[in-house]
């Protein structure tokens, strides 16, 4: 069932809000990943304002669905919609990669409300994700395991491992989100190891598989329901997404990887975004 024009309209207010978080972070700190963070926007809104079952007032509630972010280096686009669904209050953001605060450049399992590990070291979410999946099913547990990927990330061997192994244990409360901008750190992902028949890839592992446009907000909450209702295989999405999304400058160029914004740069993005 698709969104009303209402709940559109919510998206809309919310993933610009978002987006400012972003760049007004990453400015602050004058480090971070912006382009990765924006191009996950709507994905990671989506699915925590709809889908992910979890409760801001008890983070560590243990029937919670798990939200893995595998990578790890996109954490502005995390915090942020972390702050906006309450688990913790949106004036911490601009401590962002401040020494003192809790807010690193890649997320603490130990420190932050809402996150249920470490992550950084890339390749490494999809097994933790199915490793939460497998206890969740002995303990006759509804919860349900979501992570997301980086498509440059997919180069790593132990998601291919990972991959075999939910297809193995029928993890269908696995669901991989994969935000393929593209791009990743140096170059587009084509020129460094291409990710071709990307859906082939994942569906001879034995995944089912849902493609869709990572901006669309309607496309992605279908995307979300249709991995619940699949039973007896975890689901890939791949969703194709722009690296910088929303900020014309940063859009489709690996410049905005790992680079903050400088003030003047940070006005003009702003501007974009009212």
């Amino acid at each position: 069932m698709g969104f009303s024009e209402e709940r559109k309209q919510f998206y809309s207010e919310l993933t610009k809000t978002i987006r400012r978080h972003i760049v007004k972070m990453t400015n602050h700190a004058g480090s971070g990943h912006p382009g990765g963070s924006l191009s996950a926007t709507e994905l990671m809104s989506v699915l925590f304002f709809e889908h992910l079952n979890v409760n801001p007032a008890d983070p560590d509630w243990d029937d919670r669905d798990c939200f893995f972010l595998s990578k790890g280096h996109c954490t502005p686009v995390y915090y942020s919609v972390l702050a906006e669904k309450g688990f913790f209050d949106t004036a911490e953001l601009m401590t962002f990669r401040d020494v003192d605060g809790r807010l690193h450049g890649h997320p603490c399992g130990e420190h932050i409300p809402g996150v249920d590990v470490s992550s950084g070291s890339l390749g490494q979410g999809l097994s933790v994700a199915n490793g939460v999946a497998m206890i969740a099913k002995l303990e006759g547990s509804s919860r349900r395991s979501y992570c997301m990927i980086g498509d440059g990330e997919l180069q790593e061997g132990q998601v291919w491992e990972a991959a075999m192994t939910a297809a193995h244990f029928q993890l269908d409360n696995v669901c991989a989100i994969i935000d393929w901008n593209k791009i990743q750190l140096d170059d587009f992902v084509e020129n460094i190891k291409g990710l071709k028949n990307l859906g082939d890839k994942f569906r001879s592992f034995g995944w089912h598989v849902v493609e869709i446009d990572g901006h669309d907000v309607e496309a992605v909450h279908e995307a979300f329901q249709e991995a619940k209702s699949t039973k007896g295989m975890p689901t890939a999405i791949l969703a194709h997404t722009i690296k910088g999304k929303g900020i014309s400058f940063m859009e489709n160029t690996h410049e905005w990887h790992g680079l903050a914004p400088n003030d003047e740069q940070l006005e003009i993005a702003l501007k974009e975004l009212v």
